[in-house]
């Protein structure tokens, strides 16, 4: 009876798994449909296909312009939205966890605020987009060590860390500023100020194949501590009962989870909202068990990252800074969830 159970509901979550994979597919083909420039999605699909079987189209019907827009333009920036969407989801969603908060997010530790530092100072000094992530990475790192290092030796571990990571977030709040008031006004000040307020317009292949590669390895490190993570959440004491070392595993998430949000600062800038609110909407689905939580909240961070980049990209002639529409979007839908007694952990 028990291993019925237990394929019954492997089998339940591997078919939403593939609905939210499809509703991945089918936002991924929309969104490199529309633009200024439109191209239907019938065509998409042709030319997508035709890059993996070219043999398969010997004749094309779609000009060189198409092909160029599709692969060259909006490929690269879709996959940069789908892939730090769902890092953002994965790493919130395992600091609400870990910390028992419902409010933790890649803000909990003071990470964003640390990479965003990084991230500036890079674009005051060299401006290079290497030296720019490299940057967000090395600070948010730090910031990490900062706060472990002042609230992770109390006695209420779990609540000191949240703290002290309030408080190295304030600090790297406070270094941003000023670094805007000594920026040049007419060229490094704009820049800074627009990346903070977060964009995929700088994305290219480049930037994806230096990043792509640590998110994916930070993304199944979390996968495969997924029961673990599971443990960590009723409690230190229960989890030691368990055999499981708290300290160790709790610095390797971490880690994890730091790596996924310094990554993605760097890449797209300052994006909030999404690591607090769409770990919520999942648990909606999946419920608290991380081994159903953490692909769905992947899926669908990415999807829903990569329909706010279109919003973005075509309501107006200028684009508008990701972080605005998140948070305009985000704000209400936690909202709602607060009215409804869904935020948990």
């Amino acid at each position: 009876m028990k291993n019925s159970r237990f394929s019954t509901a492997k089998r339940g979550a591997g078919l939403m798994n593939a609905v939210f994979a499809a509703l991945l597919v089918v936002v991924l083909l929309v969104s490199l449909s529309v633009g200024q420039y439109h191209v239907p999605v019938s065509q998409v699909f042709k030319i997508l296909a035709s890059c993996v079987f070219p043999s398969a189209f010997p004749d094309p019907t779609w000009s060189e312009l198409d092909h160029n827009v599709i692969v060259s333009v909006r490929l690269p920036r879709a996959v940069a939205a789908i892939v730090v969407g769902g890092a953002l989801s994965a790493a919130g969603a395992v600091f609400q966890g870990i910390f028992r908060n419902p409010l933790a997010s890649p803000y909990t530790l003071g990470v964003s605020n640390g990479a965003g530092f990084g991230a500036a100072l890079a674009i005051m000094l060299v401006g290079t987009t290497v030296a720019v992530q490299g940057s967000a990475m090395l600070f948010a790192l730090l910031a990490v060590w900062l706060a472990l290092k002042f609230g992770g030796r109390a006695r209420n571990s779990t609540v000191t860390l949240i703290l002290a990571g309030v408080v190295v977030g304030s600090l790297f709040a406070a270094l941003i500023s000023l670094l805007k008031f000594l920026a040049d006004p007419f060229d490094k000040l704009p820049a800074i100020v627009f990346w903070l307020m977060g964009s995929l317009s700088a994305v290219n292949n480049t930037a994806l194949l230096a990043s792509i590669p640590v998110l994916l390895i930070a993304m199944a490190l979390l996968m495969l501590y997924a029961w673990r993570l599971n443990i960590l959440c009723v409690g230190d004491a229960e989890a030691r009962s368990y055999g499981v070392d708290v300290s160790r595993d709790r610095t390797i998430v971490i880690a994890c989870c730091s790596v996924l949000a310094a990554v993605s600062v760097g890449m797209a800038g300052v994006i909030g909202w999404i690591g607090l609110v769409i770990p919520h909407l999942s648990r909606c689905f999946t419920g608290p068990d991380f081994r159903r939580l953490l692909p769905v909240s992947i899926l669908l961070g990415g999807a829903y990252l990569l329909t706010i980049d279109d919003l973005c990209r075509t309501l107006s002639s200028a684009e508008i800074p990701l972080g605005v529409v998140t948070a305009l979007i985000g704000t209400p839908v936690f909202a709602w969830f607060m009215v409804k007694e869904k935020v948990n952990w």
